[in-house]
């Protein structure tokens, strides 16, 4: 647990500086062109490729030790953002900011792909708390993940307003080399007690396409439950394409960054809740009674104009983040061999991250040429204006109340679905197996079970 401990602080480290960078990135090039097109391509593009990479991710977090793995990702995002700020002193910042030049994709894709890389950390990580953790903990230990990526995200979201708002993007960009050095430096001391992964000699692609769909299907109803998580991601990316720009009609940049960074502290609520009371009895429906009461909060909190029922919301539906991610990251922890969770969880990245940038690059130019144009219009304002108010961003709010009725309809619908009651039971069945196997041992035993150092033997 110590072990998991250290390890879990280094990728919060790391988590800070990619979100520092992706933050700033964003809020910067709003900023500069005030084109909501821009902000959801950027944000589509980092979900595009995460979805592209994520099942290569999984597939070397199984076939090599943990701690490699996160060392490489580390070297990677470093030599990635220094030239990211290479480029930025090359290029006047005109040039970074058109979007029809090769200056602005060149420089944004780089940075991307220094973030994307990243995730092989975070699937690391989810290994490593069946590596490290002892199984009756793992809800909880998934709720300390929470937290502490909701702490990752309330110092970013603060301080990347501040750092684009009164640094600029040079210096923004030398704080995160200089974070990113650090989190390596830090991640060489650690060691992860582990051996050397057996390898498959018939299975040798960077991709093991084959392995991770037979890894899923194993579990019964799973597949169902990776696709639940897609269509919810798939609302997620209106959310992802329009909340900054609505944000920012709203505040100045240093005070949005301010307020993503008070709101981001649900988060962190969300994550202790969780790491102390853990998910009940059954993780599968705790998740999706949150999901209907996430889709309700994206339904109202934009229903005015208001900056407080704005805030309000998004801390709302932030602290209800961590248990719906630690809910599907404990049923596949239970269900799915360890030396097939790397694979697994980059499958399920693979095809949940890939449901939010097909919403991104739809809904932003639909918002930006179609919904917002009508709203400002005469005719939407009589059809729309007892429900949504007067304001500079009903279109935006029209989007939102939309998805939030849709996720709520579908979380609903899950619950009546074959698969939700066969990997209910399946969880069921396997935990209250171990617990019954576990009380019929003798103390000393039960401890030998977790192995020696207390991972899983």
């Amino acid at each position: 647990m110590r072990t998991f401990l250290q390890v879990l602080l280094n990728t919060g480290i790391a988590n800070v500086t990619t979100s520092y960078l992706w933050f700033a990135l964003t809020f910067w090039v709003y900023l500069e062109t005030r084109s909501v097109l821009a902000t959801g391509i950027i944000g589509g593009a980092y979900m595009l490729l995460v979805a592209l990479f994520s099942m290569a991710f999984g597939t070397i977090v199984d076939r090599h030790r943990k701690h490699r793995v996160m060392v490489f990702a580390s070297i990677v995002t470093l030599i990635a953002f220094g030239i990211a700020g290479g480029l930025y002193l090359l290029y006047p910042e005109a040039q970074l900011v058109d979007i029809g030049g090769p200056a602005f994709w060149f420089f944004t894709t780089i940075i991307l792909i220094g973030a994307v890389v990243e995730n092989m950390r975070n699937i690391a990580l989810s290994t490593t708390v069946t590596l490290l953790v002892p199984e009756e903990r793992h809800a909880n230990a998934n709720g300390m993940v929470g937290t502490v990526q909701g702490l990752a995200f309330t110092v970013t979201s603060v301080f990347s307003g501040l750092s684009i708002g009164l640094l600029g993007m040079g210096w923004t960009l030398a704080i995160a080399l200089v974070l990113t050095a650090g989190s390596l430096l830090h991640l060489l001391f650690l060691r992860i007690p582990e051996e050397e992964p057996a390898r498959d000699a018939a299975r040798t692609g960077l991709v093991d396409l084959r392995g991770s769909i037979a890894a899923v299907r194993a579990a019964t109803g799973l597949f169902a439950l990776i696709i639940f998580s897609t269509f919810n991601n798939l609302i997620g990316g209106v959310y992802m394409a329009l909340m900054d720009p609505y944000g920012l009609e709203l505040f100045p940049v240093e005070w949005w960054g301010v307020v993503l960074g008070i709101t981001s502290t649900g988060f962190i609520i969300g994550g202790i809740v969780i790491a102390r009371f853990g998910l009940g009895r059954n993780p599968i429906r705790t998740m999706l009674l949150l999901v209907m009461a996430m889709g309700v909060l994206g339904a109202v909190f934009t229903l005015r104009d208001w900056w407080w029922l704005y805030a309000g919301g998004i801390w709302l539906y932030m602290m209800l983040i961590p248990a719906v991610e630690a809910s599907e990251q404990t049923v596949i922890q239970r269900v799915v061999p360890f030396a097939t969770q790397g694979r697994v969880f980059g499958f399920a990245a693979a095809f949940e991250s890939a449901a939010a940038p097909v919403t991104a690059f739809l809904i932003a130019p639909i918002a930006e040429f179609l919904i917002i144009p009508y709203m400002d219009s005469e005719a939407g304002r009589q059809q729309w204006g007892w429900l949504l108010g007067d304001g500079e961003a009903r279109g935006i709010a029209l989007v939102f109340l939309v998805a939030g009725l849709v996720m709520v309809v579908a979380a609903g619908a899950a619950f009546l679905t074959r698969s939700y009651r066969r990997i209910s039971a399946l969880y069921l069945d396997q935990r209250e197996s171990v617990a019954a196997e576990e009380s019929e041992l003798p103390p000393s035993s039960r401890a030998a079970v977790s192995g020696s150092d207390g991972s899983p033997s």
